[in-house]
């Protein structure tokens, strides 16, 4: 049977403290015990408790007296999440006892302090939430600021590693960097670990048998703008009991130590990129300086014949050069070279050929001899694909008479005085290609007025923006135009005219002239 609520005997004072204690904002824990003892008092019990329902179970939030459950079977009210028990007393009101429900006051203040019990746990557990998370990216910024410190990629992997198994508990760990579609191992700690694995679209998909034996593992990407640059993987978390798996609030905390890791890891690579740019710049301009003293410094004096030549890498380095040779014989050996390739394995060739050469025309005066040891030599001791185009020819100050091997080196140019045109073309293979060529040398003499040109490809292939090329019939045009000028005034007018065909164009090959006239 339903009755209606009896007004509670509390005194009006009584019901004054409990609503201020209630409203109290500053009020803490011991606010239910007092709310409890008012209530236990006005209803003349010895003892009274708050129960919460949780689940199937009622949880005491709070009592006053000694209470039992069996003692208070029959002086209990039930109400929506929540009981209020009480235990054995007189009562004020004996009509209470007959009806066995709490007054319409009782009743609400009962469940008004349920709810703040309530939102009270729900504020310590957010408080205690924040502070964590504060103590946590706190901790997380200390260690970004002590991976963040160093510098070396080697150094800071294994920091990093460090880190990590602190910062989880975890007892391995490991770092991989992704090369192309590989993860590579770069650092480990506390066992072993795989070597290498492909790239996988799902990190747990890639750390099944990251580290050997370990019952649990977790893994994160190391990302810089969403790019993948590498996998941190952590294994057998630490506790009490011995090792567990990791949590969600682990796997959060492992991915913005990941961030944080990537940032480091970045800085470092762009840092050894740097130094490794550095130390490369400073290599290729020792190694322009090197080559640059290969070229003649200054062009020896003829009585009869003006010389002028000129040359630019299309790198810091490059495979043409020219030089000119005083001989024992009285004679001149001029030679202009292109080794294949271009840079630093191109210049390493040039220099072989270079000092090869001398050596050989110290020895002997047989153009055909010399270019025979050279082929030999480049067979013999270099690369199958590194080879050379030259032209080497001997003159004869006194008389203009000149011998010349064009070994597979674009046809010289030789402008009549009169301004007719004919071409030098190859008379062999290039050295160091297939080996056993016939260098046999050609003659001619070079007389009054008489422009000879011997240029590398270069030049001649130089492209405009609509990949046209410079071409030899425009060198040779150019030539005959401009072949009464000083062979200096020449050569700028070439270079000149090479570099206003190009305009912007990045220039693709080395490119080589000499000019030999005579007076």
């Amino acid at each position: 049977m339903k009755h209606d609520p009896v007004p509670t005997p509390l005194a009006d004072e009584d019901l004054e403290r409990l609503i201020e204690l209630l409203c109290d904002k500053s009020s803490d824990t011991t606010f239910l015990g007092e709310v409890l003892g008012l209530c236990a008092e006005a209803l003349g019990v010895s003892s009274l408790a708050l129960y919460e329902e949780t689940g199937n179970r009622m949880e005491r939030l709070g009592s006053v007296g000694n209470l039992t459950w069996d003692a208070t079977a029959d002086l209990d009210e039930t109400f929506e999440g929540g009981k209020v028990a009480l235990g054995s007393g007189e009562l004020r009101s004996p009509e209470l006892l007959a009806e066995r429900v709490l007054g319409a006051e009782l009743r609400l203040l009962a469940e008004v302090a349920l709810r703040l019990c309530r939102y009270q746990r729900r504020l310590k557990q957010r408080d205690f939430d924040a502070n964590f998370h504060g103590v946590e990216l706190e901790a997380l910024y200390d260690v970004g600021l002590a991976i963040a410190s160093t510098l070396d990629l080697d150094a800071l992997g294994e920091e990093i590693l460090l880190r990590a198994v602190s910062l989880l508990d975890a007892r391995r760990g490991a770092l991989y960097f992704l090369v192309g579609d590989e993860y590579r191992l770069r650092a480990k700690i506390g066992g072993s670990a795989r070597d290498d694995f492909p790239l996988a679209e799902d990190p747990e998909a890639e750390n099944t048998e990251t580290l050997p034996l370990a019952r649990h593992l977790l893994a994160v990407p190391v990302e810089v703008e969403d790019q993948r640059r590498g996998l941190l993987v952590v294994g057998d978390k630490e506790s009490r009991t011995g090792v567990g798996p990791f949590s969600g609030a682990d796997r959060r905390r492992l991915a913005h130590f990941a961030n944080q890791a990537a940032l480091a890891l970045e800085q470092a690579r762009l840092h050894q990129e740097s130094l490794e740019k550095e130390r490369l710049e400073r290599e290729m301009e020792l190694a322009s300086t090197i080559q640059r003293g290969i070229l003649p410094k200054v062009l020896p004096h003829l009585p009869h014949f003006d010389l002028a030549g000129w040359t630019r890498p299309a790198r810091h380095v490059g495979g043409d050069f020219y030089d000119v040779i005083p001989l024992a014989s009285g004679r001149l050996a001029i030679v202009v070279a292109d080794v294949s390739g271009k840079g630093v394995p191109a210049a390493l060739l040039v220099s072989t050929i270079h000092s090869l050469l001398r050596a050989l025309l110290d020895r002997t005066s047989d153009l055909g001899d010399v270019c025979r040891h050279l082929d030999r030599h480049l067979l013999e001791f270099s690369a199958a694909n590194k080879y050379a185009t030259l032209f080497l020819l001997e003159l004869d100050p006194d008389t203009g008479a000149v011998r010349y091997i064009n070994a597979g080196h674009n046809p010289a140019i030789l402008v009549r005085n009169e301004g007719r045109v004919e071409e030098l073309s190859s008379t062999g293979f290039p050295v160091g290609l297939i080996g056993g060529g016939d260098y046999t040398p050609k003659n001619f003499t070079l007389d009054s007025g008489d422009l000879l040109c011997v240029y590398s490809d270069g030049v001649t292939e130089a492209e405009s923006p609509e990949a046209e090329e410079y071409s030899t019939p425009r060198l040779a045009k150019d030539l005959v135009e401009l072949r009464l000028d000083p062979v200096v005034e020449i050569r700028s007018e070439i270079e000149r005219r090479v570099g206003l065909h190009a305009e912007d164009q990045p220039q693709g090959d080395d490119q080589t002239v000499v000019l030999l006239r005579r007076r």
